[in-house]
């Protein structure tokens, strides 16, 4: 009987931005909550910014990080509600070059064990820019939990079978091989 070969783990770079009009960072507890997880699971925090509920401010921000190649994944928190004033997935959505439907509808169920029906109060959305994973969370530290303890812990660590994200990184730019999508 062959063993599998036990992976060394590869850390990534995660940039964490809170989207909010009251917080600064002494006081934000969800991206305080991210930026330890990353931290804990020994990843490194390449950066981590608040900017305003706007939506020219959080492309900005997340458009800069995704052409850093000292970043390979970026997190948000904030802006996934239905006021007037959440708009942090009309900021980002168009700017996917592939949606991640499945984060959503994970994501969901987690939430749905916690809080029960006021999950479909958030609009959590995941996807890819240029050959960056950008996930958008809500701003509640519980759901920042959720997200990472339930999804992305185990989705970035390479020892993670049967798959993971951290074994597609090198492939995501695959498309520009072709003659397809976006040119770098």
């Amino acid at each position: 009987m062959s063993s599998t070969p036990v992976r060394e783990f590869i850390p990534v770079r995660f940039a964490v931005l809170t989207i909010s009009d009251t917080r600064g960072l002494e006081d934000d507890r969800s991206g305080q909550t991210l930026a330890e997880r990353i931290d804990e699971a020994g990843h490194t925090l390449a950066d981590r910014k608040i900017v305003a509920d706007d939506i020219a401010a959080i492309q900005m921000a997340v458009k800069l990080w995704c052409a850093d190649p000292g970043v390979d994944a970026v997190i948000t928190t904030g802006g996934t509600g239905f006021t007037g004033r959440d708009v942090t997935p009309e900021a980002l959505e168009p700017l996917f070059d592939k949606r991640m439907d499945g984060f959503s509808q994970v994501f969901h169920r987690i939430s749905f064990e916690k809080i029960g029906t006021s999950t479909v109060q958030s609009r959590a959305t995941a996807g890819l820019i240029d050959q960056t994973f950008v996930f958008v969370l809500p701003g509640s530290t519980g759901a920042c939990r959720d997200a990472w303890d339930g999804i992305l812990k185990d989705q970035f660590d390479y020892r993670h079978m049967p798959c993971n994200f951290v074994e597609i990184m090198p492939r995501l730019a695959e498309h520009l091989k072709r003659g397809g999508g976006k040119s770098a």
